[in-house]
């Protein structure tokens, strides 16, 4: 049996998705694909469109096998607590043969070179490193510069780390390196658009120009163009249900103003020169996107900053992410979704993996230790967050997790 994995956040799922869990298939002949996926929070500091288990419903029917959760304080967060946080699920799963995806370079090999020297950091490079960002320049292109100053052959591969998708793959590299791990790393050549473009109709569009049709209301003929029939009927039947950053306005505004006394810097990420800034600002708040662009620099993306505000509303702290490393990232695993079908794939795990299964919330305290119980808690709680700022939008009752069923198709 060959098992895939592959780490997404199907933020919502389009047609370039699932061209990728097919061709991972084939390269592979993989005989099952797993699907460890960001819940209610993602990447880039936002919430998900919609809720995990509708996200899970769309990847179980466009061809994923099973879909795990990744917990929240690596799915929101850098790229390599993000990849660690995951490869190591992926990892202590123990029978996982490859961990598929994309990349704009489509090329393992410079992935795997670049991912080398950063999981290494010779002193030449980290000295270049330094020198770079006392010039100034900002720390993608100060480790870009300083890449290329210790190798010389990697000019011709200056954009790599200009592009998500190869930043995250470097990342996954990296990860599997560390934990010495037995699962490949498979990536192939990302196709359709660059992340950034909103344009529809020209192949296969990022899920951020369906997010942003979304928001500007856009006719569904564009999404249904850019979708599996599968994941845009369920997109149809729940487009109320839409989230948004800025649906998180008021919850953000204060949180900031209790926390204004004691500064911000006990949260992940959160320097102290960004936390004077976030009080300076906060007189400016509007909303929490105007938040983000009032507080940008040079320095620090927006992206970041959006990551740094959601880490401040859900209580993600230095001290969480270091107590979460120290215990080797990941106590438990949580189901979102599977397909009876594909049932001896979670035998397989349950035979098989160190970590406890979580199906059902309601037996997690028995199934878990303290310190892991404690944990799912934390996650419980900050999906909280989510379901209320859901239920408010909605004018619906607040949705209860812990009787929510996992989906089964």
């Amino acid at each position: 049996m060959i098992i895939n994995a592959i780490i997404a956040e199907y933020n919502p799922f389009h047609k370039g998705h699932k061209l990728q869990l097919e061709r991972a298939k084939q390269k592979t002949g993989a005989d099952y694909t797993i699907v460890i996926m960001s819940g209610s929070f993602v990447q880039r500091g936002t919430p998900a469109i919609l809720d995990k288990f509708l996200r899970t419903e769309m990847a179980l029917k466009c061809g994923a096998d099973l879909v795990l959760e990744l917990p929240v304080c690596y799915s929101c967060s850098s790229a390599e607590y993000f990849a660690f946080g995951a490869v190591t699920l992926a990892d202590k799963l123990s029978v996982v043969d490859n961990l598929c995806f994309g990349s704009e370079s489509g090329d393992p090999e410079v992935l795997s070179r670049i991912a080398k020297i950063l999981e290494n950091e010779p002193d030449e490079y980290k000295e270049y490193l330094r020198q770079n960002i006392r010039l100034g320049l900002s720390f993608p292109i100060a480790r870009t510069s300083a890449l290329i100053q210790y190798d010389n052959s990697l000019a011709f591969a200056r954009d790599v780390l200009a592009t998500p998708n190869n930043i995250l793959g470097i990342e996954y590299i990296k990860a599997l390196n560390t934990r010495n791990s037995r699962i490949s790393p498979i990536t192939t050549k990302r196709i359709g658009l660059d992340f950034h473009d909103h344009r529809f109709g020209v192949g296969q569009c990022s899920s951020k120009a369906i997010r942003d049709a979304l928001f500007n209301g856009n006719s569904e003929d564009y999404l249904k163009n850019e979708m599996p029939s599968e994941a845009f009927e369920i997109l149809s039947d729940n487009i109320d249900s839409c989230i948004f950053p800025d649906d998180f306005s008021e919850m953000l505004y204060y949180k900031l103003l209790m926390e204004r006394n004691e500064g911000y810097m006990r949260f992940l990420d959160v320097s102290n020169d960004l936390s004077d800034r976030i009080i300076k600002k906060l007189p400016k708040f509007r909303s929490f996107t105007d938040f983000c662009d009032t507080l940008k620099t040079k320095e620090i993306t927006y992206t970041r900053i959006s990551r740094i505000l959601m880490h401040i509303l859900l209580d993600i702290t230095d001290n969480m992410m270091v107590e979460r490393t120290r215990n080797d990232y990941i106590p438990y695993v949580r189901v979102l979704g599977f397909k009876e079908a594909s049932k001896e794939v979670l035998t397989r795990i349950k035979n098989n993996s160190s970590l406890p299964i979580i199906t059902k919330l309601a037996d997690a305290q028995k199934a878990l230790s303290k310190d892991a119980y404690s944990i799912l808690m934390d996650e419980l709680k900050i999906n909280d967050i989510y379901l209320g700022a859901l239920a408010m939008k909605t004018n619906t009752p607040l949705k209860n997790e812990i009787s929510t069923p996992i989906v089964k198709l």
